[in-house]
């Protein structure tokens, strides 16, 4: 049910994120292009990780993409999901939770000590899916972000 990704699940994986972008409500932010995927997934210098989760007839129908981050008061690495999508069809069908559990599987077996990531406020059919799993939000934390014009002056000088 799933897999890592392979460098012909690209156009499909792709395709799923525009459809979580849709979703979410910011089409216009997915700017991404296959190629800058395929480079970043399989490229000489790997930035991130793919699986995919396939149903029963083998077509993809989600994917979770993280990459490693590291904790500096634990000293070991852990993984931040940056998507996990699957398509409406297939809600329900334990996909999502497959797709955790393997990442999840991945931290314990690498001794990785956390999984984290982000999920939109308004989302509460996904964080009740997520508070189901055990998974707590951390709200003692807030997210910043510098994007666009605000970074381009900050880094030029």
């Amino acid at each position: 049910m799933i897999r890592s990704a392979e460098v012909e699940d690209v156009p499909v994986i792709h395709s799923m994120i525009r459809e979580l972008a849709e979703y979410e409500r910011v089409p216009h932010e997915a700017r991404a292009t296959e190629e800058q995927l395929r480079q970043a997934l399989f490229g000489e210098r790997p930035a991130a990780f793919a699986h995919v989760a396939l149903s029963e007839e083998g077509e993809p129908v989600g994917f979770s993409l993280w990459f490693l981050n590291f904790s500096t008061w634990r000293g070991v690495h852990g993984i931040y999901l940056e998507d996990l999508y699957v398509r409406p069809g297939a809600r329900g069908g334990g996909y999502g939770k497959a797709l955790l559990g393997e990442l999840a599987r991945l931290c314990v077996e690498r001794g990785y000590e956390r999984l984290e990531w982000s999920v939109l406020k308004w989302n509460e059919p996904t964080i009740a899916f997520y508070e189901a799993l055990g998974a707590r939000p951390q709200d003692e934390w807030t997210v910043y972000r510098l994007t666009d014009g605000a970074l381009r002056r900050l880094g030029s000088g």
